[in-house]
């Protein structure tokens, strides 16, 4: 296949080290998705070792089929070399945490900012892309490429296309019936097939985002206007919607919890939700989408990323809105409205090495109090238990839970110390949100306030061997789609909207989600609009009022 003329060149063709590529890739880059695929299957059985051996010849042959059209004497170096590097990075996080490289994931990556990538680099991906970049990254520096004339090499290249799809189709044709109803029963498999899953994610992504910068975003709720209780209202208003991030429901101590993560909320009379399902498995999913009319009960991503949010029908109908912002931005959801990045603003003693803790979301609210205007709405974009470093997210007086996982590689932890670093950051979380209730508590003989808290997604934390978030929503376990949510507000709300608080602590007991938080909120600041669906507002047959 390859022959040296002295120790240190390889001479090859371009066809042969993209073989080599492929097949490394096939053995080294796929055992998660062999693992699944061959999980149910007895590996004593011949058959079983056939079909494995037709996925690897599969592999092979569907990888050099992508590599074959764009690689050239000029181009094959920097393209493997691009994609050896990738590969190595995106085995050890599907390795690490279980994740699945599918376009909702790529989104994340692709949004990561600076600070968030510096917590993910590690002693344990250093080792990986060692093994699995650097020595790959060595033998092919040391390879010259065979020269042929064109007429030649242009022959070999469409023969050599032309056999690896002659031996993968005959390939999956000798196991097609075992295939299509792995693919079919499995759909999320696909995204573990590396490096085809990445390459496919982030050019369905790059070209959603060409297509959606070249269009405005559909404008909603053209017809959103204030209902008789909004236009009544003498008194200020101010509904402060927090949004969590990765705060799951099984460690909410307000949902009975074994330990008590919500100690300052339990001492406050909030209205907690016990059971609330998220629209997503991460912030890109499920912030456009707890925003929009339509959430998971009739998903459609293109139109959510293409819309206008709740935030912006607010605003045309009147409402102050404004975002401030403690993490990686609004993903859409605040287009073009006011809105705050805490990391810029840098309050003094809150913010280091491009994070600030969520207390920073708290500064300049006695001032917003004080000044009080007509009708606001205000939302705090919560760093809340980011991981991997969720020790990161919470100052050393809520480090109760001992001992606590410090590391920013939860492969140097404890499952022990890793739950108890996340429980941490959850009574920093609970210590924010009383904070903000305590701080609108004192403006309530001026201002009518209402505070919703509701986390984004939750997080495995080693259950199946899983950690973080972002699986496939279809496979994804439940403690990473419920989520906590729990409401308060002051004395005078509830009156001035005939509001019966009891009333909604009983309708917390039921099943809620996020598509109901559009609708709800339209409800308590009284915006009338066709959009307005009452079966999805939580408070609807809690209000003695008159409701949109």
């Amino acid at each position: 296949m390859f022959r040296a003329r002295d120790r240190f060149v390889i001479y090859a063709s371009v066809e042969q080290v993209l073989f080599a590529a492929s097949l490394f890739w096939a053995l080294a880059a796929n055992r998660l998705f062999l693992a699944a695929a061959l999980k149910d299957r007895a590996m004593t059985e011949p058959r079983s070792w056939g079909f494995a051996l037709a996925l690897g010849v599969m592999l092979i042959t569907l990888h050099y089929l992508l590599l074959a059209p764009l690689a050239t004497r000029w181009t094959a170096k920097p393209l493997l070399a691009l994609l050896i590097v990738a590969t190595a990075f995106a085995t050890h996080f599907m390795q690490a945490f279980g994740v699945y490289l599918d376009p909702s994931m790529l989104r994340n990556v692709l949004r990561t900012d600076v600070a968030e990538a510096r917590e993910l680099f590690s002693f344990g991906l250093l080792l990986h892309l060692l093994a699995y970049a650097m020595l790959p990254l060595a033998l092919l520096w040391r390879v010259r490429f065979v020269h042929r004339p064109l007429v030649r090499a242009t022959l070999v290249r469409l023969g050599t296309v032309l056999l690896a799809l002659g031996i993968f189709v005959a390939t999956l044709l000798a196991v097609f019936q075992p295939f299509a109803s792995l693919t079919r029963n499995h759909r999320e498999m696909r995204y573990l097939i590396t490096p085809g899953n990445y390459l496919w994610s982030a050019g369905k992504v790059l070209t959603e985002q060409m297509r959606g910068a070249a269009q405005p975003r559909q404008a909603i709720g053209l017809d959103a206007a204030p209902g008789p209780a909004f236009a009544a209202r003498t008194r200020p208003l101010l509904v402060v919607l927090v949004v969590g991030e990765t705060a799951r429901s099984a460690n909410w101590g307000l949902n009975g919890y074994a330990r008590q993560t919500t100690p300052e909320l339990a001492r406050l009379p909030v209205i907690n939700f016990h059971e609330v399902t998220s629209c997503g498995t991460n912030t890109e999913v499920s912030l456009p989408c707890m925003f929009a009319p339509v959430g998971r009960r009739d998903y459609d991503e293109a139109s959510i990323r293409g819309s206008e949010s709740l935030l912006h029908v607010l605003a045309r109908a009147g409402v102050a809105v404004r975002w401030s912002d403690n993490q990686s931005g609004c993903k859409g959801v605040c287009a073009g409205l006011p809105q705050d990045e805490l990391v810029k603003l840098d309050p003094p003693g809150l913010c280091s090495e491009g994070r600030c803790l969520d207390e920073a979301l708290l500064v300049g609210l006695d001032e917003r109090l004080a000044a009080a205007r007509g009708t606001q709405f205000l939302v705090l974009h919560m760093l809340g238990n980011h991981g991997p470093s969720y020790f990161r997210r919470y100052p050393p007086a809520f480090a109760r839970f001992k001992p606590a996982c410090e590391k920013d590689d939860l492969q140097l932890c404890s499952r022990e110390e890793i739950v108890n670093a996340y429980d941490n950051a959850l009574l920093y979380t609970d210590h924010v949100v009383a904070r903000l209730i305590g701080k609108l508590q004192g403006a309530a003989a001026r201002v009518d306030s209402a505070m919703i808290y509701v986390s984004d997604h939750g997080e495995s934390l080693g259950e199946n061997n899983l950690y973080l978030h972002g699986l496939p929503y279809a496979i994804a376990p439940d403690v990473q789609k419920r989520v906590p949510m729990a409401m308060w507000f002051s004395p005078g709300l509830p009156e001035a909207n005939g509001l019966d608080t009891a009333c909604l602590r009983h309708r917390a007991e039921q099943p809620a989600a996020h598509d109901h938080l559009f609708h709800t909120v339209l409800g308590l600041l009284d915006v009338k609009t066709a959009l307005y669906e009452a079966p999805w507002d939580l408070a609807r047959g809690c209000r003695k009022a008159t409701a949109p």
